[in-house]
């Protein structure tokens, strides 16, 4: 067995997920960053009350958080592909 062929060793890492919501009024804030040791992804999201809704802030806490790891699931899928097609080369000749 070479290189090309031995199972990958085992590995494991970390990542750090750091989400600050912010209340004012009506409306909810969503400054998430995720720490891959790797990259840093960013996301900043926004959930609005409808005032015809009773006032529940953790439902806007659910909304803007939401979005805000919906967002950095994106940004995530984006990265990959462009890093796979980055890593895509043709075979030696």
């Amino acid at each position: 067995m070479d290189e090309r062929t031995a199972p990958p060793a085992a590995r494991t890492k970390r990542w750090t997920l750091r989400l600050d919501l912010f209340e004012e009024g009506d409306t909810t804030k969503v400054h998430a960053v995720l720490d891959t040791g790797d990259n840093t992804l960013e996301s900043r999201t926004t959930a609005h009350r409808n005032p015809h809704d009773d006032p529940v802030p953790e439902i806007g806490d659910e909304y803007a958080a939401g979005r805000a790891l919906v967002d950095l699931g994106h940004q995530l899928l984006r990265a990959g592909r462009t890093d796979a097609a980055a890593n895509d080369t043709p075979p030696d000749s």
